[in-house]
């Protein structure tokens, strides 16, 4: 952004024009309050639904630096424990009105049960319903599997159990026995 009039300073140099991007020397710079809260508001709320600084700074476009000094701030902080007591008031709220519809709940299954008009398919499958459902008795009819597959080299496979005997010994998880030890054992 050199002067395009060709002002010249004191050497003999271009002199460059002022940077209109930039404040002037001096004076403060603004910053629009309620989009850094809004902002700030954001993090605070991944952060309380359990993401990692990391993941927070990657959907946000920040650094994880930044993340962290936001949610560790005081002010950062009193905000958490606001947001966390209200989050736990409406789960008690919600666990209390699940408790007064469990009970009208089993008012109906008591009269379904003490009915004589009632047919016994219905009495069988309302049997069904208390004991395994809500008794906790039902096969889960989700399964979630994952499979992974892998194609290592030899020299891959050795490496790997290199890296894992140098891991359990640092942990105290594995002990080497001197050779005659060894020989003892394999002999048995």
């Amino acid at each position: 952004m050199y002067n395009v009039g060709g002002e010249k300073s004191l050497y003999g140099f271009d002199m460059r024009s002022i940077d209109k991007r930039r404040t002037a020397p001096g004076t403060p710079k603004s910053y629009d309050i309620k989009m850094l809260w809004q902002k700030n508001h954001e993090i605070l709320g991944l952060s309380l639904s359990g993401m990692s600084n990391v993941d927070i700074a990657d959907r946000i476009g920040l650094t994880p630096r930044a993340i962290s000094a936001t949610v560790n701030s005081e002010l950062g902080q009193k905000k958490l424990s606001e947001m966390r007591e209200e989050r736990d008031g409406q789960y008690i709220d919600i666990g209390k009105r699940v408790a007064e519809l469990g009970a009208k709940a089993m008012n109906v299954y008591e009269e379904i049960f003490d009915s004589d008009t009632i047919s016994y398919n219905l009495k069988k499958k309302t049997s069904d319903t208390v004991l395994m459902d809500l008794g906790g008795h039902r096969a889960p009819t989700k399964l979630e599997s994952r499979s992974v597959e892998l194609t290592a080299t030899l020299d891959e496979i050795e490496e790997f159990k290199r890296l894992g005997c140098a891991a359990a010994k640092e942990a105290g998880l594995l002990v080497e026995l001197p050779e005659e030890n060894l020989e003892k054992e394999n002999s048995l």
